[in-house]
């Protein structure tokens, strides 16, 4: 079966409201007050908390890897109480998924997000049910960019890794894909990111109400 699975944070949702307001909270526990800003801090705030930590901490003195590892699981907690208030699917994203299953595709979701809080927060925005599979971050030993969460995902949803792609937004899920064989398709939408400039997927995708022929392009 053709499969399609997709990254979650900046592919299908822009998390970027409470991943900032998580971090934030660890700031100004140490009272450092509120470090990032949610609108230019975005792209970064999708590449996970230990990069907005690393970034609210290079804006002050005296802060540096300890730091990131201590407030790290605080960061979690924090985003684990409130990993829905700014959260939104991106436009046309369920759409896109439902039409994908009706034409036979099977579809799941890799991410480099815990799967803890991956799951509760697909549950809290009402799409669980759309996706085949569920793979985070601590799933595996091993995560993205390394192919097993992805075949693994791909094989959990009923699919057949060599007639699937990854559709995501970053280096990580480009090299994820190449690593395991496949097609990529990176998202033109979401918060602009220098990697948006060296990233060489196999097809683009600037909006969601694509997806269908995109797959049909690359996949037959």
């Amino acid at each position: 079966m053709r499969c399609v699975i997709f990254d979650l944070d900046g592919t299908l949702a822009d998390t970027s409201g409470d991943l900032i307001a998580a971090a934030n909270a660890c700031f100004e526990g140490l009272g450092l007050g509120p470090l990032l800003d949610v609108e230019t801090d975005a792209a970064t705030a999708l590449r996970g908390g230990r990069a907005m930590l690393n970034l609210g901490f290079s804006r002050v003195e005296g802060y540096g890897e300890v730091e990131v590892d201590a407030q790290y699981p605080l960061l979690l907690d924090h985003y684990a109480k409130a990993l829905d208030v700014h959260t939104v699917l991106y436009p046309g994203a369920v759409e896109a998924v439902q039409e994908l299953r009706d034409a036979g595709y099977a579809v799941g979701i890799c991410t480099n997000k815990p799967e803890g809080l991956a799951e509760s927060l697909m549950q809290s925005l009402g799409v669980r049910d759309l996706f085949d599979s569920l793979i985070g971050a601590d799933t595996l030993p091993v995560r993205k960019p390394d192919p097993q969460p992805y075949v693994r995902s791909v094989e959990l949803a009923g699919g057949d890794v060599t007639r699937s792609l990854l559709v995501g937004d970053s280096m990580t899920d480009e090299r994820t894909a190449r690593a395991a064989g496949v097609p990529s398709v990176s998202v033109l939408f979401g918060p602009d990111t220098a990697e948006r400039d060296i990233l060489k997927p196999d097809m683009w995708l600037e909006s969601f109400t694509d997806m269908k022929r995109v797959a049909d392009a690359l996949l037959g």
